[in-house]
């Protein structure tokens, strides 16, 4: 291998090992589609066993969204600082810890504390994944393994709902969240194993040891060794969210932000509200479970194809367009339907276009910053967004409280994905990053 090993790496095939890596990283962005959907599933319980109101229930959902902000910022930073798989081991362990301190919990106070205790882990790990996936990819597929990265989201989420169905005919809520920490802990021995330290991370931060290290890890992946480190660019050694706003970064910052905020808003509206709409339609509340499982298998879909579509199309605009169908048919949903099957199609369809829009994002995020930042850029980004997803719930709960209809709050919650749209085609993608126009 010649003495920049990370461009080496974009210009080869992937390796068996990098393959593998990247699979990790779905299964642990799966993590936060099973943390989402369970804390749903487990809210009639903890509501009938406390005896509690919709408004104290209400800020036990939101917990987690708050950690998650807290960890993607802060773990994502710390990322960038001292390397991406200790940061991601933490955050594993602060997850596992988390769920399981959570199924013992007694009270709304105890629960609150460590529900966004798991969210800062989850944060953490968000933030770390998205960086492996891209440093761990060749040029030709980083598009396509963040895209599959990121559908471990909805997939999660699948998944995940039905074995929670399963556990809640046996077993109550605290079920629930054993099984979260297993499965969290399940990841630690598997990033240990199977995930080195990012062979970019090493080449530009190069801490000490990093010649080793470096080494060590290209090993692991099934590429050669070097014999001395690549020259160390010139850099702020303070590596602080702060760069992110140098006059070079700025804009790029900033429109990549509000793009994901704004998307991110759109999307949970119809992950969180379609439960209840449905059942306000007429229809079961087990029904209602089965329209948001097929949300989810779209929204799986979705980020399939967009991936796969990113080998042969323009990414930006590809993410673009997804975020104008993303509009499109949260403004379609919003018009309702006569039959189960229907809307279960819509919402399908719905989910396929705004989980490809998440994916697309993701991807965009992966080139949007240098190695040196990517894991604190991207933690920034998604602990902004996760602002978005918690305010979803509250703006649409307002305007429906207030005597807007359905087809008035999905029209103005879609307008989210359509201003999205237009920040993204400010944006020049080029094969290295981003570079606004």
């Amino acid at each position: 291998m010649n003495q920049d090993p990370p461009e080496t790496l974009l210009g080869r095939h992937m390796s068996v090992m990098q393959v593998v890596i990247v699979a990790i990283t779905v299964g642990l962005n799966a993590l936060d589609g099973f943390d989402v959907l369970s804390i749903s599933f487990a809210s009639p319980g903890i509501a009938r066993e406390w005896g509690i109101n919709r408004a104290a229930l209400g800020i036990v959902l939101s917990m987690e969204l708050l950690g998650m902000s807290i960890g993607s910022i802060a773990l994502g930073t710390l990322a960038d600082r001292l390397g991406r798989r200790h940061t991601l081991i933490a955050s594993l362990l602060l997850m596992t810890l988390g769920m399981g301190l959570a199924a013992g919990a007694g009270g709304i106070g105890p629960l609150c504390a460590w529900r966004v205790l798991t969210g800062i882990g989850i944060g953490g790990v968000l933030a770390t994944t998205n960086a492996l996936a891209t440093e761990f990819s060749s040029e030709r597929r980083r598009d396509l393994a963040v895209s599959m990265m990121a559908i471990g989201y909805p997939m999660g989420a699948v998944i995940g709902g039905l074995i929670v169905a399963q556990l809640l005919k046996h077993h109550t809520w605290h079920a629930i969240f054993v099984w979260g920490a297993i499965a969290t802990a399940a990841f630690i021995p598997a990033v240990l194993l199977w995930v080195p330290e990012s062979v970019a991370w090493l080449s530009h931060r190069q801490p000490a040891g990093a010649l080793e290290r470096l080494n060590r890890s290209l090993t692991r992946i099934g590429h050669g060794t070097v014999k001395a480190l690549p020259p160390r660019a010139i850099q702020v050694a303070r590596h602080s969210l702060l760069e992110l706003f140098a006059p070079n970064l700025a804009l790029r910052t900033l429109l990549v932000t509000l793009s994901y905020f704004l998307h991110i808003t759109t999307f949970y509206f119809i992950l969180k509200w379609v439960p209840k709409i449905v059942v306000d339609m007429g229809f079961t509340p087990s029904s209602a479970a089965g329209v948001l499982v097929w949300a989810n298998i779209g929204g799986v879909t979705g980020g399939a194809v967009l991936g796969l579509l990113t080998q042969r199309w323009t990414l930006r605009y590809l993410t673009a367009g997804f975020l104008i169908l993303s509009t499109l048919m949260v403004s379609v949903f919003g018009h309702g339907q006569n039959t189960l099957a229907g809307l279960s199609l819509i919402c399908a369809l719905t989910g396929f276009c705004t989980n490809g829009g998440v994916v697309g994002l993701y991807a965009v995020l992966a080139r949007a910053f240098p190695a040196s930042l990517r894991a604190g850029g991207t933690g920034l980004v998604i602990g902004i967004g996760r602002g978005g997803a918690m305010l979803a719930p509250i703006i649409a709960g307002y305007l429906f409280q207030n005597g807007f209809g359905l087809q008035y709050v999905a029209i103005a919650m879609s307008s989210g994905s359509l201003v999205a749209a237009l920040c993204l085609i400010m944006l020049r993608l080029d094969q290295r990053g981003v570079t606004p126009a």
